[in-house]
């Protein structure tokens, strides 16, 4: 069993707009420790088709503390274990207009390499494209659905979301969801020995950039 924390992370918002919304869920193992959200105040201008999607609207959030208030909290996590996101390109892209890298940090990939980097991220989209090649669709709620994870997700929600924040599109809701899944995996007999460093390499976005982090085999 993975003994390092993985931090599986949603965002809210728009590179207009910038992040308004974070949820953070910790997994060790298969189990949830630790939950983290809040809203935050815009940078831009939250366009309709946004605020149609996450429900979070300018009068809602202007009272609230921007996102870059959470350095210390972002930073201490990537430190103590690699993130995660379900497609990992939009989590990836917004932390980094925000704080393009972290404090030195180990790369968890590789054994004692440190590096001042949100990399590597493991992609529970890109897992299960991978293990469960031929699937309808890899969307979030597809996926939470196809598996049967949707009653344990609600159930959590209602333990960690905030009253008016327990569907898709709220962020600590998705990052819930995305853990699950990770989890999920976890329970698998054929995943059992799979190590964090498995895990990283297949989230990788293409062959060629498995191939530059190294051979593949269970760790």
């Amino acid at each position: 069993m993975i003994s390092t924390p993985i931090h599986i992370i949603d965002f809210e918002g728009s590179r207009q707009s910038g992040i308004v919304e974070y949820g953070v869920a910790t997994l060790l193992g298969q189990s949830i420790t630790a939950t983290y959200t809040r809203i935050c105040a815009p940078v831009g201008t939250i366009s309709d088709q946004d605020r149609a999607q996450h429900g979070i609207h300018e009068e809602m959030a202007r009272a609230a503390a921007p996102f870059d208030r959470e350095w210390s909290l972002f930073s201490a996590l990537r430190e103590q274990g690699p993130f995660c996101a379900h497609n990992v390109a939009v989590e990836a892209g917004l932390i980094a207009m925000v704080w393009p890298y972290p404090r030195k940090c180990p790369n968890f990939a590789e054994p004692g390499v440190e590096a001042a980097s949100w990399w590597p991220w493991l992609d529970t989209l890109r897992l299960y494209r991978r293990i469960y090649p031929g699937l309808e669709s890899y969307g979030l709620e597809v996926l939470v659905h196809t598996f049967g994870l949707q009653s344990e997700l609600d159930q959590r929600a209602q333990l960690d979301c905030p009253a008016h924040r327990q569907r898709y599109h709220c962020a600590l809701y998705d990052a819930l969801a995305s853990a699950l899944l990770l989890a999920r995996l976890f329970s698998e007999q054929e995943l059992a020995d799979a190590s964090l460093r498995w895990l990283i390499l297949q989230s990788a976005a293409s062959e060629s950039e498995r191939a530059s982090m190294g051979q593949q085999e269970l760790l």
